[in-house]
């Protein structure tokens, strides 16, 4: 009889041995649960799987759909609760309708929890602004008896992240007792310099995206040259362009960001303009041309992206009184709600409704520059009769107010209180570089043109819009 229980007494320590072992090397858990995620491999034929849920926060058994199809398997992290206890992290997808709240909740978190982590999220972030697709990621604590069950299931619920933008995340984590705390993580990203060329056959955009550049260098690139460029008439087939511009990369070598532009040449008519990213003794960058004199100009000829010059400076026929007038401005038709941006830093005269004009901004520049933007959706933030802009801010977005047939921006410039044709005008030149500043940019672009000659030509980019939008993709 003491020969049984001294073997009884052995083997359970054997068992034990065995499960700390076990745990170590994740075996008990791959065989006990992870055996229902053999499946969720990217196979697309794959039915979805049952959730990791704690049957003490929810019900094992619910099915999660999506969740669990998206072929990512639970990650460990060190032990939160004892050298027995693991963490298993898992994703879940905030459909149309859900809160933060009802996504906890979905994921087996008790209502207390959800509010307390809930709360302490939101002092970093406003969780209304979590779009549908993307993904809360879940934790949960594990412990070895909770493995070795198969029928109950019972680790809790400690904590949970969300990745907003492609190098930030907040981190809400449980704390002793019941109190939760919430911190941004900053997550590792890399730059990488690339090189992309070409001939234009039909447009700039094309042209650039056939030779690599995403959209948001594109848009950098079409910025840095508005000040000097009518790029509705001045681009020919066989112009060329030339670009160094920088990429970031994320921890994984994913590319989720393409904005800034070191170096550009717009060949046109064989005629060749040059910028070069700089920045001055403050801080403060401006694209320079090759003299060290700013391409950044008073004003802006087109304050407003992607927009079709719909209708020139000139006398044409209303299209709405159906005779003939002077058109004294110019219209950039474009979708509802595009922004519109102030073509030069001053302060707003007027912001209001304004006659046929509908909701109407005009800035003064200086003793000899007016703009004025028409037809408005809606102004921008805080703008109104006495604010200061900045050139680039945001004035108002594009709608179709006051005498207007569609939505589109009617733009004028004053020049000593007469309208002019934005497009002719010979824009006011921006500042110049002297002394020890422009030695220092002469200095630059030497540097620049050695790394761009030393670069081969870019022939492709594959950039992650969902990590540029603050997204995960959603597999």
């Amino acid at each position: 009889m003491t020969y049984h229980k001294m073997n009884l007494k052995n083997a359970k320590i054997i068992i034990g041995v065995a499960i700390i072992i076990a745990l170590g090397g994740n075996y008990v858990f791959s065989r006990s649960i992870a055996r229902d995620l053999v499946h969720l491999d990217t196979s697309s034929t794959q039915k979805s799987t049952l959730a990791l849920a704690p049957i003490s926060l929810g019900n094992p058994s619910t099915a999660l759909g999506p969740e669990t199809s998206s072929g990512l398997r639970p990650t460990y992290s060190e032990p939160k609760f004892g050298s027995l206890t693991r963490a298993v992290e898992q994703p879940f997808i905030m459909r149309k309708g859900d809160t933060l709240a009802t996504v906890l909740n979905r994921a087996g978190v008790q209502n207390k929890d959800s509010y307390l982590a809930v709360k302490a999220f939101s002092k970093k972030y406003n969780p209304r602004l979590i779009q549908t697709g993307q993904k809360i990621w879940v934790s949960y604590a594990i412990k070895a008896e909770d493995i070795l069950d198969h029928d109950k299931f019972s680790g809790s619920f400690i904590g949970f992240r969300y990745k907003f933008g492609f190098d930030e995340e907040i981190k809400v984590t449980r704390k002793s007792g019941k109190t939760f705390k919430v911190k941004i993580i900053n997550l590792p990203v890399t730059t990488q310099l690339s090189r992309a060329e070409g001939a234009i056959q039909s447009s700039l955009y094309m042209a650039g995206r056939r030779a690599g550049l995403t959209s948001a260098s594109l848009g950098e690139l079409i910025r840095a040259f508005s000040w000097d460029v009518d790029f509705q008439r001045e681009i020919r087939i066989g112009d060329k362009f030339e670009t160094l511009f920088n990429l970031v990369l994320n921890e994984n070598g994913t590319i989720v960001k393409s904005t800034e532009l070191l170096f550009a040449v717009l060949t046109l008519r064989g005629k060749r303009k040059t910028i070069y990213r700089f920045y001055d003794d403050e801080g403060n960058f401006e694209y320079f041309d090759e003299t060290g004199s700013s391409a950044q100009k008073t004003l802006m000829r087109t304050p407003i992206d992607g927009a079709r010059l719909s209708s020139g400076f000139g006398r044409r026929r209303h299209p709405i009184l159906g005779y003939t007038k002077m058109h004294r401005g110019v219209d950039f038709a474009a979708p509802r709600g595009t922004p519109i941006y102030a073509a030069g830093t001053g302060i707003v005269e007027l912001a209001q409704r304004n006659g046929a004009y509908g909701k109407y901004v005009r800035i003064r520049h200086n003793d000899i520059y007016k703009t004025a933007y028409a037809h408005m959706s809606r102004y921008g933030r805080n703008i109104r009769k006495g604010t200061r802009v900045r050139q680039g801010q945001i004035i108002g977005y594009v709608g179709t107010t006051g005498r207007s047939t569609g939505n589109h921006l009617h733009y004028e410039i004053l020049k000593n209180g007469r309208k002019v044709n934005p497009m002719r005008i010979k824009m006011p030149p921006g500042r110049k570089l002297f002394g020890k500043n422009l030695a220092r940019f002469h200095s630059h672009k030497k540097s620049i043109i050695s790394r761009y000659v030393s670069l081969p030509v870019t022939e492709t980019i594959q950039i992650s819009a969902a990590d540029q939008r603050g997204r995960e993709p959603n597999n």
